[in-house]
């Protein structure tokens, strides 16, 4: 029951975690110049669509906010992702490989020089 539990709950916080869409680069909004900028924008696109009557094209609406979207994206811009440092690399690598040799040694013949070739 418990491993069911702990099963479930590790395939929903992976789920959660995956993101496949933009993220705008919010911390932009902390310069002044920037913060107005986009406070225009959004404020003329809105002004914008509150302009339209209800018989108009609802494709024209839709075409306004995705100038909105766009807009944003300009003057934001996107979010990068860290690139995560790759950790195990060549060095990495040639330990493994040394400590495979070690213990092949060891099994083939159980010295104590053997042995201490295999802790290090």
């Amino acid at each position: 029951m418990v491993a069911k539990v702990g099963e479930r709950w590790a395939v929903i916080k992976q789920a959660a975690q995956t993101f496949d869409g933009e993220r705008f680069n919010l911390r932009k909004l902390n310069v002044l110049e920037v913060k107005k900028q986009y406070q225009v924008e959004t404020a003329n696109k809105f002004a914008a669509l509150e302009n339209l009557s209800d018989d108009e094209d609802i494709n024209r609406s839709w075409e306004n906010i995705k100038e909105i979207k766009t807009s944003a994206k300009e003057s934001l811009g996107l979010y990068e992702l860290k690139k995560k440092k790759q950790w195990f690399d060549e060095e990495c690598l040639g330990f493994l490989d040394q400590t495979k040799q070690a213990k092949m040694q060891w099994v083939q013949d159980p010295s104590h020089s053997n042995v201490d070739d295999l802790t290090i």
